[in-house]
């Protein structure tokens, strides 16, 4: 059949979605992402992804595979063993605990199965932005907060949110600590948070990706339980971004709500979850020493920052294993800079994909990484600057 026989569908766009746009000389994102990774001589500093991990995990992965265990479904809702693991590592009792193929979908299925048309959800800007996008396909508002500012501690504040909500405001998102940012709560703030949620009939999103990056961390579910959701990911201290599992913990009604939403009803990649049980099995062997590479990691930047004129770091230390390095007082573009690192081989992100307010003003950097390849970093990135600074 010739082509002008027959029309090709173009059909609407249900849903927005934050838009990925690619570099200079890229059609499409997916183009750079895939460039990006097949580069075996770059170092990965752009997707907050950790690189510090010894053949532990690995090893189990690889044994489940040998045993061929892939050929038989899982248990629909995951291997109970992972999932009291996961309320160990947290230190919760008495929850539920939902296994998704990564924390994104946990995200995707908390939104759906308990936003209302009518409502809508606190975010801080800048943020996650998938976040936001899931929200506004089934709330009215996604509700971002601007929160850039020295006097709030870069991240949303009781006061702030407080200031932002309605009576139509059904969740509040704290992604603590905060990707970009790396800025984190203490327990004041959580429990002040908590107060306000009690009050006001809120869910509290606690997205606890980056816990075990920070100095001290709490968890919101001590302070409003029967209204938090903790969103879990295996993609950063554990090392496992591409193998696509975390889950959501929460009480037995809120977690049987989700349930019914869920559209992968056989179950999470069952080598995924050898290697999780792996991962959190393990932990002790290999959590502070790769902490304390982390902190050496970001102190280093941290030192070769300071002397550069019309550079600074907004968050330090980061709680996270990311931060941003603000260039807007060197008039320099963070997409120009992440473009000219790249020909370095250092892989770095723009701030746009992460604030439409801000993201203009910083590129973020992720530290979890071999310190050697910080060490490039720290030599190539005051020449990049001096390379790139308006004159």
């Amino acid at each position: 059949m010739r082509e002008k026989d027959f029309d090709i569908k173009n059909p609407r766009k249900k849903f927005q979605k934050t838009e990925r746009v690619p570099p200079e000389g890229y059609e499409c994102a997916n183009d750079f992402f895939e460039d990006m990774y097949m580069d075996e001589d770059m170092i990965w500093m752009g997707q907050n992804t950790n690189h510090l991990h010894d053949d532990t995990i690995a090893d189990a992965m690889i044994e489940a595979i040998k045993e061929k265990n892939y050929c038989k479904y899982p248990a629909p809702e995951g291997f109970s063993e992972l999932k009291q693991l996961i309320l160990d590592d947290l230190g919760l009792k008495d929850l539920e605990v939902l296994l998704t193929s990564g924390a994104t979908e946990s995200l995707y299925l908390v939104m759906q199965a308990l936003l209302e048309p009518e409502d809508n959800v606190i975010l801080s800007d800048p943020g996650y932005f998938i976040i936001g996008d899931f929200a506004s396909r089934f709330a009215d508002e996604a509700r971002y907060v601007p929160i850039y500012y020295e006097e709030n501690d870069y991240k949303l504040t009781p006061e702030l949110l407080r200031q932002n909500m309605d009576e139509n405001t059904r969740m509040v998102i704290l992604i603590d600590p905060l990707n970009p940012l790396g800025s984190g709560y203490n327990e004041d703030e959580l429990k002040e948070f908590a107060e306000i949620a009690k009050e006001n009939d809120l869910y509290l999103l606690h997205d606890v990706t980056y816990k075990d990056f920070a100095q001290e961390h709490f968890n919101m579910e001590d302070y409003a339980p029967g209204q938090t959701l903790t969103i879990y990911s295996f993609s950063k201290i554990f090392g496992m971004a591409g193998l696509r599992i975390g889950g959501v913990i929460s009480s037995k009604p809120i977690i049987d709500s989700i349930k019914n939403a869920v559209v992968n009803d056989l179950g999470v990649n069952i080598i995924s979850q050898y290697g999780a049980i792996a991962g959190l099995k393990s932990k002790p062997k290999w959590f502070d020493s790769m902490r304390e590479t982390c902190f050496e990691n970001q102190r280093l930047i941290k030192e070769m920052i300071d002397p550069i004129e019309g550079v600074f770091l907004p968050v330090y230390p980061s709680q996270a294993n990311m931060m941003v390095i603000d260039l807007s007082g060197a008039g320099i573009d963070p997409k120009v800079m992440s473009n000219y690192l790249v020909e370095k081989k250092l892989f770095t992100r723009e701030g746009e994909y992460t604030s439409e307010d801000f993201g203009d003003r910083y590129l973020r950097i992720s530290f979890s990484i071999p310190t050697e390849e910080i060490k490039v970093f720290c030599e190539e990135f005051p020449k990049a600057v001096e390379a790139l600074r308006t004159k």
